[in-house]
């Protein structure tokens, strides 16, 4: 599990790197007015089904599914589960971009209902989500293709898809923007082009790892495929629950002042780096192997893996919540602050960022929760406390935007992600399905203490350092930041939350594997 969460969060360290690098050079073009606020929008609609149909509803289903059979039945039969789901998933995805580039001015109003105050940035937002649309089809295609390789324990590829999503949108800004309507439109068809991209590298790398794919067969509803999609359905809200509170932040965000969607996004971007990085990573490596073991009988691994997986996850992210909402002015300043993206924005954004950071404990063991129902085939129970969480982000979104504008919508995400994470987290205890060992039970407290003797250290030290000008801003920050980590380890170490020790010999097996493969 060590070396796939590696792995995965390796290559999904790269891709957040340059996606910091993309939204610093449209921060830098669009600022964040209407047109940014458009744009961000039509990225939203394809990436809201591409995590809810793609990544989070077919993975909860189809990953437990494929990697089972894969383990008892063998290759072939896991060949024909997959190409009859990429049949049948090419076929209904068509027919849903279709119906959506003909309806998307109804769609609109239903993501973006406040934009209809302003007709020309509602057109905007109209034609840009058309040309991104066909991005849904073609990224949930990739989903299914990664869904397959990380069952055959093959997360590379899969995990380096996105760094062409980055590369692809900031290549159409560059070269694009003078041949089209706006800047916005170049990175719409930038954003198109790297979903086919993406597609074309992970069925590469299938067919490289002897799972060759073929998507233009006639459909077929056999058993195996009806069993995934009923546990598909469930799996649409269960897995994307953070997705569909982003999506009413968005709808919320739209009847608030100009630039309260743009300053949520780019605050979202940061906050996402350690959830990708970090929660994602876990949950990807960790539901193929829980689902085997689950499948094979083997309880007591299966309980020490959902241990582990938790051990680690709060090892990272802990520091990372304390230093976003630490040095949240610093953060939004050093990568945003220029061109059209001023002070004032970048202070706005910081404030949703700090909001935001509370909350990223619970997104990532939400992450690590979710396959300890997926690999019992349990994706029902995930919706209704999934519902529960969608309804008081709702309802919080309503009470504290009256007095905190964006940053109301923020922090209401992030308690509605507190409450989703606690009752997974009882619901497993209560069925004996996750039990914490007395390793993970002393070290969670030590761990809690090391992250706020870091975020202390941030914020003393972000005085001394900032206001810093020009370039300086960069090494100020670099020196933040690595002084929060020796602060954060030193102290984990010192109070007994990790051992270094460990993590060095793990490392050193790693490789040792490596060199004798």
């Amino acid at each position: 599990m060590l070396k796939g969460v590696l792995t995965v969060g390796g290559w999904t360290m790269a891709s957040r790197t340059l996606g910091f690098a993309r939204d610093m050079l449209i921060a830098a073009s669009l600022g964040a007015g209407p047109m940014a606020d458009a744009f961000f929008v039509a990225l939203k609609l394809p990436n809201l089904f591409r995590r809810l149909f793609g990544e989070g509803a077919f993975n909860a289903a189809f990953v437990p599914a494929f990697a089972g059979t894969l383990a008892v039945e063998g290759p072939r039969i896991a060949r024909q589960l997959a190409e009859r789901m990429a049949s049948l998933m090419t076929l209904w995805l068509s027919l849903l971009v279709v119906a959506g580039i003909l309806t998307m001015p109804w769609l609109m109003t239903v993501l973006a209902p406040g934009f209809a105050d302003d007709p020309a940035k509602f057109q905007l937002a109209v034609e840009l989500t058309r040309i991104t649309f066909p991005y849904l089809l073609l990224i949930c295609l990739t989903a299914l293709v990664s869904g397959v390789l990380n069952g055959l324990d093959r997360f590379a590829a899969a995990a380096a898809a996105p760094v062409f999503f980055n590369l692809l949108s900031m290549a159409a800004l560059l070269v694009l923007t003078p041949y089209v309507a706006t800047p916005a439109h170049a990175l719409a068809w930038g954003v198109t082009a790297s979903g086919a991209v993406q597609l074309g590298l992970v069925l590469w790398a299938s067919a490289r790892a002897g799972m060759a794919l073929h998507f233009l067969r006639l459909p077929s509803l056999a058993p195996e495929v009806r069993q995934v999609l009923r546990r598909m359905v469930p799996g649409i809200i269960g897995a994307g629950v953070t997705q569909l509170n982003l999506a009413v932040d968005v709808i919320i965000a739209s009847f608030l002042p100009a630039g309260a969607v743009s300053y949520l996004y780019y605050a979202d971007r940061v906050g996402q780096l350690p959830l990708g990085v970090i929660g994602a990573a876990v949950g990807t490596a960790m539901l193929p192997l829980l689902s085997r073991q689950v499948r094979s009988g083997e309880s007591l691994s299966a309980h020490r893996t959902m241990n582990r997986a938790m051990e680690m996850s709060l090892l990272l992210c802990l520091p990372a919540a304390a230093g976003q909402a630490a040095a949240a002015e610093p953060i939004m300043q050093v990568l945003f602050q220029r061109g059209a993206f001023g002070l004032a924005e970048a202070n706005a954004t910081a404030a949703a960022l700090a909001a935001y950071a509370i909350g990223l404990p619970a997104y990532v063991l939400v992450k690590v929760y979710a396959p300890g129902f997926f690999a019992r085939g349990d994706t029902a129970t995930p919706v209704k406390v999934g519902l529960a969480a969608v309804g008081l982000n709702l309802a919080l979104n309503l009470v504290l935007t009256q007095w905190l504008l964006h940053v109301g919508v923020a922090l209401a995400t992030a308690i509605s992600a507190w409450f989703n994470a606690g009752m997974l987290g009882w619901l497993l205890n209560r069925r004996g399905q996750m039990i914490l060992d007395r390793r993970l039970r002393r070290r969670i407290p030590r761990l809690l203490l090391a992250a706020a003797l870091m975020g202390a250290s941030i914020w003393t030290l972000e005085g001394v350092l900032f206001p810093a000008p020009g370039l300086l801003r960069f090494l100020a920050l670099g020196l933040l930041v690595g002084s929060g980590i020796a602060v954060y380890f030193a102290a984990a170490q010192l109070l007994g939350a990790v051992d270094l020790r460990e993590v060095r010999g793990m490392l050193r097996r790693r490789r040792k594997a490596a060199a004798a493969a």
